[in-house]
């Protein structure tokens, strides 16, 4: 019988509700992954002159430059919320404190949102790495999506960092991904990512279908199914309609809206196909 992963959608909604992961007793795979995803983004844009920063990203309309404000004011943001849950607050942010923030990246030049970033993303990092025993067990950092234990709270950071890493390397270097340890971590709580990024007039136009997600370089199955919601639950369907196979870091990005048509060796037969997927997750 398929267990749901997490409940983190439907909690967040719940005043004074703690947040926390499926293995909530360590944070440290997802900070070391934080620390790793930063230090290669950095190492990739170290050198980029004012004008190749300039240069499209795979985010939308972002070129590579907005993404480093992006995850700059997230930096930013994130250390200042991480600050109030130590204070003991469980206030979460508003928008009247988030658009100053914003406004002042978004005026940066683009050498400028670099070298910013590096600086709040170091920060940020560093508040995390010294923060003792005791501290870790009982911090509750007042985020978004609500109250959240360190692990809960490292594993929405590295959503963002990770794949907006990757939007800037892949404009880089083509042939770029996801390291793969990485995205055995993000697939870890893709169910709150499918939830949350999918395209409704699609799921309404797909459902229902019970989608079994074969993951290639990983043993064991998993279902997307296909209803009034979607979820991902961590084995195989009794009677699927249709399949989908690819590595893990493929369906990752597929999910996250990244899927590169022709390029990441994802396949599905059955009731659905793979454009269809897509346009299923746009991403963000």
């Amino acid at each position: 019988m398929c267990v749901i992963w997490t409940a983190e959608r439907d909690i967040a909604q719940v005043p004074g509700v703690l947040m926390t992961t499926a293995n909530a007793a360590t944070a440290e795979p997802w900070l070391a992954a934080l620390h790793a995803s930063s230090d290669r983004l950095a190492s990739a844009v170290g050198d980029l002159s004012e004008e190749e920063l300039t240069r499209p990203s795979f985010a939308g309309q972002w070129s590579i430059a907005d993404v480093l404000s992006h995850l700059g004011s997230g930096a930013q943001i994130s250390a200042g919320l991480v600050e109030r849950g130590l204070a003991g607050g469980t206030q979460p942010p508003r928008r009247e404190e988030l658009a100053p923030v914003w406004d002042h990246w978004n005026a940066l030049r683009p050498a400028d949102q670099r070298a910013r970033w590096i600086e709040a993303d170091s920060r940020h990092l560093r508040m995390l790495d010294e923060l003792g025993g005791e501290e870790r067990a009982a911090l509750r950092v007042p985020y978004f999506a609500g109250l959240m234990d360190l692990a809960t709270y490292a594993g929405y950071r590295l959503s963002e960092q990770s794949v907006h890493a990757w939007d800037v390397q892949v404009a880089l270097d083509p042939g770029i991904v996801i390291p793969p340890a990485e995205a055995a971590l993000l697939w870890e709580r893709i169910d709150v990512v499918a939830t949350r990024f999918r395209e409704g007039a699609v799921l309404a136009r797909l459902a229902p279908a019970s989608i079994t997600v074969n993951r290639t370089d990983s043993p064991g199955g998993a279902t997307l199914l296909l209803a009034s919601e979607l979820h991902i639950y961590p084995c195989a369907p009794a009677d699927p309609t249709a399949t989908l196979t690819g590595t893990t870091e493929a369906l990752v990005r597929l999910i996250y809206g990244r899927n590169r048509p022709g390029l990441d060796g994802l396949s599905a037969s059955g009731s659905v196909d793979v454009n269809e997927l897509r346009a299923l997750f746009p991403g963000y």
